[in-house]
């Protein structure tokens, strides 16, 4: 597993890209309140497998996370408008209000399949974003 992270005061922000990722599937676990730095520095690995498969799936794990920071929705924003159609389906897996509020957002303004998925689903949620 490789894990890209820093240390913020006592804490630790990380994204981890988990095992299940190939191919143009792309499964990341978020630990933590995501920093703009650490956002900043997951995206060229992101546009990396864009470069090479065109299109592609994203599977998010919020199950750990704590937020971000106001910079990071920002940033996400205008990656999406760039990346309009590299995108073809979003799986959100986690537990809380305003993670499923995201995902819906999410859905409306992507041009991408989003689904989110509650922490019962992650199994169904690698199943789907894999079909």
């Amino acid at each position: 597993m490789l894990i890209i992270g820093r240390f913020i005061a006592d804490s630790i922000v990380m994204i981890h890209i988990l095992p299940e990722s190939m191919g143009s599937l792309i499964c990341i676990k978020v630990s933590g309140k995501l920093t703009d730095a650490e956002y900043k520095n997951f995206i060229p690995k992101v546009e990396s497998v864009i470069n090479e498969f065109g299109a592609i799936k994203l599977y998010v794990d919020m199950l750990d996370m704590d937020g971000w920071e106001w910079r990071v929705a920002w940033d996400d924003f205008a990656f999406g408008i760039k990346h309009w159609n590299n995108f073809t389906k979003l799986a959100l897996v986690g537990e809380k209000r305003w993670e499923k509020f995201s995902a819906q957002v999410a859905d409306k303004i992507n041009k991408a399949e989003v689904r989110f998925f509650d922490r019962k689903e992650t199994t169904e949620a690698l199943i789907w974003i894999k079909d």
